[in-house]
């Protein structure tokens, strides 16, 4: 038995090439930031979203990289809102080219711009901010969390399979909110959709008391629709439309049906698993910024393993290329577009207890991968950084 063992390992290990003798060290990098009060804490923020799924990938590379003779090594810098953050990516750049960001837009561009990012390699895991995949990409960012338009994109998806043209909106006041909500009138342009009317949510009363009043009286003003969607990025408000509109319709968006890069809900493709391995780390379940930041550890895990590249130049163009796939539990390989640096993946759509469809939906074709009905094509980009 113990013949039969060593002779299958070492077929393994010569499918997979020479072992290697390697040190691969990750580095991840967040900016705290200040969360405005909101109306209900059922849903508080953990303490370790983002790096809890930065160190579960690292576990899973250990894993593989055990018979590559990798060693697989995360250092975590955490800075306050005000804090330093060019000095954390300063430190960080200290020990790896390898850099897996959790920050804000403005934060990720000012990193991606010091000198010493120049031939780094950095994962934006936090910001969904769709011009970083367009106008304001750089050449050295790759993205593992879908950009906004990505998840509004499904939505609207969803729309057209069931036919609800008549759509109507509830749009938040938050800065993130409102483009949020542009990014949903995008959405239902680009599939042949419109928003018909569109409410500002201005109500400051404590919505745990007085949503049954407060919502009929704004939803009324709709008149006949088929479905309302709720444009609040921080779930704030949105928690708490569903049964209290004056029209009996379904919600979707920040509540009710609502598309996201992870949920607890996903089990299928091997995804209870994952679930299943983050919950008995961190005893809370996955959420999308922790699947993000996952993702893009395990990205770097699968191409230093199939390419026996460690440093990030040679990871970014490996990665960019036809012969990179990632295993991502969503039931068809992930790539990323090279054009721009996203990462190609499926979107869940999901209630709170269960998953209603995965986009792209049937019958959305693209001449090269379905996936890409999802954000920005090509063509519609206009990322001139990852051209040169």
């Amino acid at each position: 038995m113990r013949t039969i063992l060593a002779a299958m390992t070492a077929i393994l290990l010569a499918a997979a090439g020479p072992i290697r003798a390697d040190e691969i060290r990750v580095a991840w990098v967040r900016q705290e930031i200040a969360l405005p009060p909101t109306l209900s804490n059922l849903d508080p923020m953990p303490d370790d979203l983002g790096v809890a799924g930065a160190r579960l990938g690292i576990a899973d590379n250990a894993t593989t990289g055990t018979f590559m003779g990798q060693s697989w090594t995360l250092t975590e810098h955490a800075v306050a809102p005000d804090g330093d953050f060019a000095g954390a990516v300063e430190a960080a750049l200290a020990e790896t080219d390898l850099l897996v960001i959790d920050a804000s837009a403005d934060a990720l561009l000012r990193a991606a711009d010091m000198p010493g990012t120049a031939r780094a390699l950095l994962f934006n895991t936090a910001a969904p901010e769709t011009p970083l995949r367009g106008t304001d990409c750089r050449a050295n960012v790759l993205h593992t969390l879908p950009s906004r338009a990505m998840l509004t994109d499904a939505l609207m998806q969803f729309f057209v399979m069931r036919r609800w043209t008549a759509l109507v909106m509830i749009e938040g006041p938050k800065p993130g909110d409102r483009a949020l909500a542009e990014s949903y009138r995008a959405s239902a342009a680009k599939f042949g959709l419109s928003i018909r009317r569109t409410a500002e949510w201005t109500f400051d009363a404590d919505l745990r008391r007085s949503a049954a009043a407060e919502v009929p009286l704004l939803t009324q003003q709709f008149g006949k629709y088929d479905v309302l969607i709720a444009a609040d990025e921080a779930n704030d408000f949105a928690r708490y439309i569903p049964y209290n509109t004056w029209m009996p319709r379904p919600v979707a968006g920040s509540e009710g049906l609502r598309p996201a890069a992870w949920s607890p809900a996903v089990e299928q493709w091997g995804a209870a698993q994952l679930q299943s391995r983050f919950t008995r780390a961190t005893g809370r379940a996955m959420l999308p910024r922790d699947y993000a930041a996952w993702a893009a550890v395990r990205a770097i895990g699968e191409a230093v393993t199939r390419s026996g590249a460690t440093t990030a130049p040679e990871l970014r163009s490996y990665m960019l290329s036809g012969a990179f796939e990632l295993g991502g539990f969503k039931g068809r390989p992930l790539t990323f577009r090279p054009w721009n640096g996203q990462l190609r993946q499926s979107i869940p759509l999901t209630h709170r207890g269960a998953l209603v469809a995965d986009a792209p939906l049937d019958g959305f074709l693209h001449p090269i991968s379905e996936l890409d009905t999802l954000g920005l094509d090509a063509p519609e980009s206009g990322c001139a950084a990852f051209a040169k």
